[in-house]
């Protein structure tokens, strides 16, 4: 048992730090009594390492200008912390580099701190041990991310009025969470502010492998792209669409691919484009185009002539790989994995639930993560979810303001009230006192402080 702490602290310090600590970027910031979005800060939660063997960590990431072959190591692995090495690395110099803008004391600071649902207890331990023992925080409690979102002004996302800011925030008392991040997508159900720890589902489909699989297509169709992960990722963002109609989409990419090189101008579809890829020494980012199917454009990709712009350019033209990858989160089978889809995935989370809450949690959807900003996502989401559900139940499915900043922002909410932050942080003295078998009970919520 860790040694006796000689320091009594009498209260909770001024100062709140609301981490929440996701396995692509980590989302971080202090509390002020108005919690906005310009308080919190987005820094890359990865290690990288160029051609030189430079490793860049953290917020440094921002500064690279050529990604080819860039290699990341990530301390977040299928959702879970479970790289404690390469994460202190990362914290160091986000909160205790002398120039970072969350540079912080620890001694002197509350920590919030998300984590995944179902985490296992030996990492959860782990992670207590490491805030307290080698950061040694003033105070800190650790929460499954989807459930700070219940501190948010929820019915103001459905359109109505924003609620008394002279009222003490009050948890949503029914909230249902879909967050698809970057490892995977989970369905949370919260009950007053709580997760319903037996019906939360997982879906192992997240950005990575949205990334990986379109890393495969490309490098069988068009180049080599396995050890480009930036660059693909970048193409992933800027091209990927969830289609509503998927079989029309894919006999349209087809009969475009069987022209066998008699295309016209007039063949061409929405679907149909091509990526110009990024010119790092030139500094120019790849983006996207309407197909150009003319001879000119292909002369063009073999380099033998330049742009009106004077650049040689080099470009994918792109069809079902833009639909077909983000398919992946609503049919994973169509790669082989034997999950339901993200909208049965819903449904199965609500069957865990009494059948008199599903009213309440249809009509209080709320999505956040990086894949719901996926052109089309909502759209055929809440529709799958519709026709789902039961007839008789109200369904309402709200996007976040800021799908990426959402959970930090409920966080820094809850926190902002010094009686809902009082009765959530557990200090170090407690801590040193009781031992971290007591702090797991308590986050638990099996015993009380």
């Amino acid at each position: 048992m860790p040694r006796r702490s000689t320091v009594h602290e009498a209260a909770l310090s001024n100062k709140t730090l609301v981490v929440d600590n996701g396995a692509y970027t980590i989302k971080a910031g202090f509390v002020s009594q108005a919690p906005n979005l310009d308080d919190c800060h987005t820094i890359p939660n990865c290690l990288a390492r160029e051609r030189d063997k430079k490793v860049w960590v953290g917020s440094e990431i921002e500064s690279i200008r050529d990604f080819g072959e860039v290699a990341f190591r990530r301390p977040v692995e299928k959702g879970y912390l479970v790289n404690w090495e390469a994460e202190k690395a990362i914290w160091d110099s986000t909160f205790l580099g002398q120039k970072s803008e969350l540079h912080c004391d620890p001694h002197d600071t509350n920590l919030i701190l998300t984590e995944a649902a179902n985490t296992p207890a030996a990492l959860q331990t782990n992670c207590d041990q490491v805030i307290f023992e080698e950061y040694e925080f003033g105070s800190y409690s650790r929460h499954i991310g989807p459930s700070l979102n219940a501190y948010h002004d929820i019915q103001q996302l459905f359109g109505a009025s924003p609620r008394n800011a002279q009222i003490p925030v009050l948890p949503a008392e029914c909230l249902l969470v879909i967050d698809s991040g970057f490892s995977h997508s989970t369905v949370t159900p919260l009950y007053k502010g709580r997760p319903i720890q037996q019906a939360i589902r997982r879906l192992d489909v997240g950005g990575k492998l949205l990334t990986n699989y379109l890393k495969e297509l490309l490098s069988i169709r068009h180049y080599n792209l396995m050890n480009e992960e930036q660059l693909v990722n970048e193409a992933k963002e800027k091209v990927c669409f969830v289609s509503n109609a998927f079989r029309e989409d894919l006999e349209s990419t087809w009969r475009s691919a069987s022209k066998k090189g008699r295309h016209t101008q007039e063949d061409n579809t929405d679907v149909v484009v091509d990526y110009v890829l990024p010119d790092y020494n030139a500094g120019i980012q790849g983006y996207m185009r309407p197909h150009d199917p003319s001879l000119a454009a292909k002369v063009r990709k073999m380099g033998a002539m330049a742009n009106p712009n004077g650049v040689v350019e080099d470009f994918m033209t792109l069809g079902n790989e833009r639909f077909a990858v983000p398919e992946l989160l609503f049919n994973p089978a169509d790669v082989g994995m034997k999950e339901a889809g993200l909208p049965e995935t819903v449904l199965q989370s609500l069957s865990g639930l009494p059948q008199g809450l599903w009213p309440a949690m249809l009509a209080n959807i709320v999505v956040l993560g990086g894949n719901c900003l996926i052109n089309g996502f909502m759209e055929r989401l809440e529709t799958e979810i519709r026709q789902l559900a039961p007839t008789d139940c109200v369904v309402r499915v709200a996007n976040a303001t800021d799908p990426i900043k959402f959970t930090w922002l409920g966080g820094a909410s809850m926190a902002a009230d010094p009686a809902a932050l009082k009765a959530v942080q557990v200090t170090r003295r407690e801590y040193l006192e009781h031992g971290s078998g007591w702090l797991s009970r308590v986050f638990a919520g099996t015993t009380t402080k």
